[in-house]
C-alpha cells in the first residue's frame, strides 16, 4: 500500500468534519502569520530605535509585539481545540468501523490471529493515528506556512544570502528522505512488538486458572519480560534514529548559520547591508531552525503513523467471507427443516473436514451427532447458522439455501449452547436476555425455569440483578451451562444446537443439565453433539461421523444391533452394559 493511497483513505475519514477542519486551518494560518512577523521587527529595533533613536517607533513596536503574541495565542487555542475535536472524532470513527468490521470477519480469520494482536490494532494503532491528526497535521501546516513566510522575508532582505543559505537545503532533504524510510521500517517493528506484548498479557490473564494450575507464573513472567525487552529494543532503535536525525540536521543548519554570519558581517562592514537587516536575517534563520527541527520530528511521527495505518487498513481490506446477500430471500418464522446436499468443507485448501455429507432433518426432530474428536461434528453444525460456507454443496433451511438468507434473520431463529459457555460481564438477567433486548421479565423467568436455574437465581440476595464476573467466573460450570441454555431458548428458536453441553460436567450435574436440555428441545429441531453417549439415547436419530463422512445413522438400539462404530464407542464407555441394551 503506497503512502498516497493511505493519505487519501485517511482524508476520507475527515470529510464529515471539513467545516471544523477548515476553521482549524484558518487558525493555523493566523498563528503562522503572527509567528513570522516578530523577527522583522528586530530590523526596526536596531535601525530605527537603537541607531536612529526614534521613540515613537519604540512605542509602536512594543505595543505591536504584545498584540501579535496575543493574536497568536488566540489562534493557537483555536486550532488546538478544533484539531483535537476533529482528531478525536476521526479516531472514534476509525475505532468503531474497525470493531464493526472485525465483528463481521470470518471465524476462520479471527481464530487464525491472536486476540491480543487484534486488540492492539483497535487501541494502540488507532491512538498513533490520533497523534497524526491532532499533532502532525498541525505541525505540518503551521510550521510549513511559517517556513514559507520566513523564506519570503529572507529573500526580501537579501536574496544573495538566501541563495547561499538554501544551497545547503538539498543535503537536509536527502537526510530526511533517507531517515523517513528507515523510520517507517522501525515504526512497523515497534507496533508489532507492542501487539505481541498485548497478546501475551491478554492470553495470561484470560487463562489465569490454567497458569496457576500448572504453576507457570514464572514462565509467563519471563515471557512477558522477554517481550518487554524486545519492545524496548524496538523503541530504542526508533529513538536512536530520531535522535541521530535531529542532531545531524541541527549541525547542518548551524553550519549554514555560521557561514551566513561570516558573509553578512563582511557586508555590514562594507556597508552593503544595514546592521538591522543582518540581525533580522539572522533572526529569521534562527527561527527557521525550529520549523525544520519540527519537520524532522514530523517525518518520524508520520512514518510511525503510516505503519499503524497500514496495519489498520490491512484489517479493513480483509474481505468478509460471510455476509448477507444484497437481496435476501424473506424467511419468516421457520419450521426447522434442515437439508445438506453433498457438502464438502475444508479450513485449508483440499484438507477436507467434511466429505460429501448428505443429510435431511425434519422439523422437530432430535438428531445426535457422535464420533471421534476432530471428525467434523462441530464444523457440520457451524454450517447451519452459516458461520462458514461449504466449499462445495448446499445447506438449506426450510428449502432455502442459507447463502440466500439474511444472516440476522436466520441466526435469531437458531439457539446455540456451546461446550464452554462464555458469559458477558453484567447481571444474570442481562446474560439470559443477551441478544434479545426486547425480552420481558416474564420471558427471562420462563427461560430460566426451563433451564432449571430459576430456583438458584431467586436464592441470591440480588436475584436476577446479581452481577457475574467476566466470562461468568463467579458461577459453577453447571450454573454457567444452565444460563447458556436459558440464553439460547429465550428467543424461542426453531433450531437448537447443543455442542457437547455436558462434556465438562460431572455425572450428577450432567443428569440435571440433561433434564434441562430435554425441556429445551421440546418442539424444536435439535442437534446434540456429544462424546458421552448417555446423553444421546433418547435422540430420534443418531449420526456417526468419521473422517468427514456420515458412516452410520439410526436410533440408539438400531446402531447397537449393527455392531459398528457406535457399538464400539458404547462398549468403550459402558463395558458390559451392552448386553442389557441389545437384548430384551
Amino acid at each position: 500500500m503506497n503512502k498516497k493511497h493511505i493519505y487519501v483513505r485517511l482524508l476520507e475519514y475527515t470529510r464529515p468534519y471539513f467545516p471544523r477542519l477548515f476553521a482549524a486551518l484558518g487558525c493555523m494560518v493566523l498563528a503562522s502569520v503572527f509567528t513570522v512577523i516578530p523577527p522583522w521587527l528586530l530590523k526596526n529595533v536596531v535601525d530605527d530605535v537603537l541607531i536612529a533613536k526614534k521613540m515613537d517607533v519604540l512605542n509602536v513596536l512594543t505595543i505591536g509585539l504584545v498584540l501579535l503574541f496575543t493574536g497568536k495565542g488566540i489562534a493557537s487555542y483555536g486550532h488546538q481545540y478544533l484539531m483535537n475535536w476533529v482528531g478525536q472524532h476521526v479516531v472514534m470513527d476509525l475505532r468503531v468501523g474497525l470493531y464493526d468490521h472485525m465483528q463481521n470477519l470470518s471465524l476462520r480469520y479471527i481464530y487464525g490471529k491472536r486476540v491480543g494482536e487484534l486488540m492492539s490494532r483497535i487501541t494502540n494503532d488507532v491512538n498513533v493515528l490520533q497523534n497524526m491528526v491532532t499533532t502532525v497535521i498541525v505541525d505540518l501546516v503551521v510550521q510549513g506556512i511559517t517556513f514559507l513566510g520566513m523564506l519570503g522575508f529572507l529573500i526580501y532582505i537579501n536574496w544573495r544570502l538566501t541563495l547561499i543559505t538554501f544551497a545547503i537545503l538539498p543535503l537536509t532533504f536527502f537526510i530526511l528522505d533517507h531517515a523517513s524510510k528507515k523510520l517507517r521500517f522501525v515504526g512497523h517493528a515497534i507496533q508489532e512488538e507492542l501487539a505481541r506484548l498485548s497478546a501475551i498479557i491478554q492470553e495470561a490473564l484470560s487463562a489465569i486458572r490454567i497458569v496457576r494450575s500448572f504453576v507457570t507464573e514464572a514462565m509467563e513472567s519471563q515471557r512477558f519480560k522477554d517481550q518487554n525487552r524486545a519492545n524496548f529494543k524496538a523503541l530504542m532503535h526508533g529513538v536512536q534514529v530520531q535522535a541521530a536525525l535531529s542532531g545531524v540536521i541541527e549541525v547542518v543548519l548551524i553550519a549554514a548559520l555560521a557561514l551566513i554570519l561570516w558573509i553578512g558581517g563582511r557586508d555590514v562592514i562594507n556597508e552593503k547591508l544595514t546592521p538591522g537587516e543582518l540581525i533580522a536575517f539572522l533572526g529569521y534563520l534562527g527561527f527557521l531552525v525550529h520549523p525544520i527541527r519540527v519537520f524532522t520530528r514530523v517525518v518520524s511521527s508520520m512514518q510511525l503513523c503510516l505503519a499503524s495505518a497500514e496495519r489498520i487498513f490491512s484489517i479493513f481490506d480483509t474481505p468478509c467471507e460471510i455476509r448477507s446477500p444484497e437481496h435476501p430471500v424473506p424467511l419468516g418464522v421457520i419450521q426447522g427443516a434442515i437439508k445438506m446436499e453433498d457438502v464438502w468443507f475444508a479450513y485449508k485448501d483440499e484438507q477436507w473436514v467434511l466429505k460429501g455429507v448428505a443429510l435431511e432433518v425434519c422439523p422437530g426432530e432430535r438428531v445426535a451427532v457422535v464420533g471421534e474428536t476432530g471428525g467434523g461434528k462441530s464444523t457440520l453444525m457451524d454450517l447451519i447458522p452459516r458461520f462458514y460456507d461449504p466449499s462445495r454443496g448446499k445447506v438449506s433451511v426450510d428449502g432455502c439455501d442459507v447463502r440466500t438468507l439474511d444472516l440476522t434473520e436466520l441466526r435469531k431463529q437458531i439457539g446455540i449452547v456451546p461446550q464452554d459457555p462464555v458469559l458477558m460481564k453484567g447481571s444474570l438477567a442481562f446474560n439470559i436476555s443477551y441478544g434479545f433486548p426486547q425480552a420481558t421479565e416474564e420471558d427471562i423467568v420462563k427461560a430460566a425455569q426451563i433451564a432449571g436455574i430459576h430456583t438458584f437465581i431467586t436464592s441470591l440476595p440480588e436475584g436476577y440483578d446479581t452481577e457475574v464476573g467476566e466470562r461468568g467466573v463467579t458461577l459453577s460450570g453447571g450454573q454457567r451451562q444452565r444460563v447458556a441454555i436459558a440464553r439460547a431458548i429465550i428467543r424461542n428458536p426453531r433450531i437448537l444446537i447443543l455442542d457437547e453441553a455436558t462434556s465438562s460436567l460431572d455425572v450428577a450435574v450432567e443428569s440435571q443439565i440433561q433434564e434441562a436440555m430435554e425441556k429445551a428441545m421440546e418442539g424444536r429441531t435439535s442437534f446434540v453433539i456429544a462424546h458421552r453417549l448417555s446423553t444421546v439415547r433418547s435422540a430420534d436419530r443418531i449420526l456417526v461421523l468419521s473422517k468427514g463422512h456420515i458412516v452410520e445413522s439410526g436410533t440408539h438400539d438400531e446402531l447397537l444391533e449393527k455392531g459398528g462404530i457406535y457399538r464400539h464407542l458404547y462398549e468403550l464407555q459402558f463395558g458390559g452394559e451392552k448386553n442389557n441394551e441389545t437384548r430384551p
